[in-house]
């Protein structure tokens, strides 16, 4: 399994009236993970990208359980808790200052094949950064 957190501030302009996050705004936070967890194995999503592979996402689920609140510093992290084929599953938990879980979520993706707009398997760079996480 492979775990990575970092930390995201609400800004003024992604909150309501009452000063809580918008809910859109939980599908950019999960997005931040996810490209901090590549940086964090020493890729990035444009060096995916410049490669000819790109991963949309296939599914989004998202579960709200407290309110993230202007100007508090998130903690987002990712799991993977299985090696990725041609899709990919991210699980999310983010967590407000005080260590409480406000929110959890999932995404699915495919990685595509730029070139010929069709699924494939992951670069085999990634795949060997993430093997000694799954052993």
């Amino acid at each position: 399994m492979f775990e990575h957190t970092t930390k995201v501030r609400v800004r003024y302009g992604e909150t309501d009236q009452m000063g809580y996050m918008y809910y859109g705004n939980y599908a950019e936070f999960y997005e931040v993970g996810r490209v901090e967890m590549l940086r964090s194995l020493g890729m990035t999503y444009s060096g995916m990208e410049a490669s000819g592979i790109m991963m949309p996402v296939l599914e989004m689920k998202c579960k709200y359980i407290r309110p993230a609140l202007y100007d508090e510093e998130i903690s987002v992290k990712v799991i993977m808790d299985k090696m990725p084929g041609i899709r990919i599953h991210f699980k999310y938990e983010l967590y407000n200052p005080a260590g409480e879980l406000i929110n959890i979520g999932e995404t699915l993706l495919v990685f595509v094949n730029m070139d010929t707009n069709r699924p494939c398997m992951p670069p085999q760079e990634f795949i060997d950064r993430l093997k000694p996480f799954f052993k």
